[in-house]
């Protein structure tokens, strides 16, 4: 018996590559590029990688690392959570999604993370950046040092936010060696990645991440989008006690990514119990890198193919692009070999399925302007931000024409880079990848408010004075604060960066 145990486990897995030979062939071919990866979070083992050391431009999963940087300095006592920030002009002028808020707002640092990790905000992660480091630049080189001393060889960053910028390169490799450096450095804090929801006066935003609330036992990270790059996802859920953490970068929606990544999630809480079957991919850390330039999406995630504006939140299901980006895939051949590698145990839903429920009912986290409250006085100070949106809603027809442009800009990049296509379109000139970078999952929660952007939670006194301005909230990603006019012609253009 025992000498048939070798013999038996060569068939088994012969078989095994029968099968994935044949879904791959079964399985429709994806049109455009993608990377893919599945990590172990606690060994680092990988356990499925395609195209992961292909270099990628990061859109907004860029906030993980400006997080780390944040939180470590938190941690360090260099800072504090309830350290008051004060939004300067730069900050303002970025292009959104962004909360909005007028220069001299305050808030702390635990405020901005939340609305920066939840909401995607790209004037908060600039908010976090000069406080932590004094200047983009400043944080930026704090961002680099970080990612070298991680082992992150093929990242480089030039801002906080993700908004489209050459410079601006990482891979799923490299997210991978992050989110799980930030599980492993910073556990008191990793509630930051998986808030459901955040409250601000009176508007809800979700979080981008469409896992969340969806997944079982999904509990992270963060989203992505900018039309150069596609859609983009870092991932994690936890089962038993173990945790993986799945990146997707490139797909085709929104929709297409969540379900790219429960599927791999799903494949790799599946495989548990055969592991033996499948050859050994190594560590994370120890995957080569390639030495070649980032794919340019543009074309294919923005162009005028499309029957609808590229959007972070877009709701059409894998059908809707015929099978883009694998998202279909897991329908057909994919769902052959999860069934397989499940022990022949049937999934209990598709992904697909998943990702197109409701999210699960949940209170959101409150989030506000001004210093750290309790009690009443939080009460209050929401009560506050709320007034604030009420008054600086606009008035008359001139202030309606003001905020239509806000509110169809979101749609365009959906997703906080969303609003990169139309930068794009408006402005032809406009380098590839250098459009807007927008998460804008938010974009649908947020397109009736972005109509309100004055709605802005400021702690000044004369609201009144700014609220004109704040009804255009600067889209332009321009870090130049001297040109009010300038922050007030991008809020009609939101960028794409989510």
């Amino acid at each position: 018996m025992h000498a048939l145990r070798p013999l038996l486990r060569k068939s088994l897995f012969n078989l095994f590559a029968a099968t994935l030979a044949c879904a791959a062939l079964i399985a429709p071919r994806t049109a455009s590029a993608e990377a893919l990866l599945l990590i172990e979070a606690d060994s680092g083992k990988v356990l499925q990688a395609e195209n992961a050391t292909i270099p990628w431009y990061p859109a907004s999963v860029t906030k993980i690392m400006t997080a780390y940087v944040t939180l470590k300095a938190v941690k360090d006592r260099r800072l504090t959570l309830d350290t008051l920030l004060t939004v300067s002009p730069t900050a303002a002028s970025q292009s959104p999604s962004k909360m909005g808020f007028r220069p001299g707002t305050q808030l702390t640092v635990d405020n901005a993370l939340k609305m920066m990790m939840v909401k995607s905000a790209n004037d908060m992660a600039v908010v976090l950046a000069e406080g932590v480091g004094g200047s983009i630049d400043g944080f930026s080189a704090m961002m680099n040092d970080t990612a070298k001393k991680l082992g992150m060889t093929q990242t480089s960053y030039v801002n906080p936010n993700g908004l489209p910028a050459d410079g601006q390169i990482t891979s799923a490799r490299d997210l991978g060696i992050l989110a799980r450096s930030f599980l492993r450095d910073l556990p008191e804090y990793e509630y930051f990645v998986h808030i459901p929801a955040i409250r601000f006066g009176k508007r809800v935003t979700g979080n981008f991440n469409k896992l969340i609330g969806r997944y079982p036992g999904a509990d992270g990270f963060k989203t992505g989008f900018i039309c150069a790059s596609g859609y983009n996802l870092v991932a994690s859920a936890t089962r038993n006690g173990r945790r993986l953490i799945a990146v997707v970068l490139g797909s085709s929606s929104g929709t297409a990514r969540a379900v790219k990544a429960a599927q791999l999630l799903e494949r790799g809480f599946s495989q548990d119990n055969l592991t033996w079957l499948r050859p050994s991919l190594g560590t994370v850390d120890n995957l080569v890198p390639v030495d070649a330039s980032p794919p340019n999406l543009r074309d294919e995630m923005c162009g005028g193919h499309r029957k609808r504006p590229a959007s972070d939140d877009d709701d059409a299901l894998i059908a809707a692009n015929g099978a883009t980006s694998g998202s279909a895939s897991a329908t057909g051949g994919e769902a052959q070999v999860t069934f397989f590698t499940a022990g022949l145990q049937p999934p209990l839903m598709k992904a697909s399925e998943l990702m197109a429920q409701a999210p699960a009912a949940v209170e959101p986290v409150l989030v506000y302007t001004g210093p750290t409250r309790t009690g009443t006085a939080l009460i209050a100070a929401v009560a506050a931000d709320a007034d604030q949106q009420t008054a600086s809603k606009p008035r008359g027809k001139k202030s309606r024409v003001a905020r239509k442009p806000d509110a169809a800009d979101k749609p365009k990049d959906a997703g906080k880079d969303a609003k990169d296509t139309r930068t794009a379109a408006v402005k032809p000139g406009a380098k590839p990848a250098e459009g807007k970078n927008n998460d804008k999952s938010d974009a649908k929660n947020d397109a009736k408010t972005a109509a309100k952007p004055a709605a802005p939670k400021h702690a000044a006194a004369k609201h009144d004075a700014a609220a004109k301005p704040a009804e255009k909230p600067a889209a332009s990603g321009d870090p130049k604060p001297a040109k009010p006019k300038a922050a007030t012609k991008p809020a009609a253009k939101p960028a794409n960066n989510s």
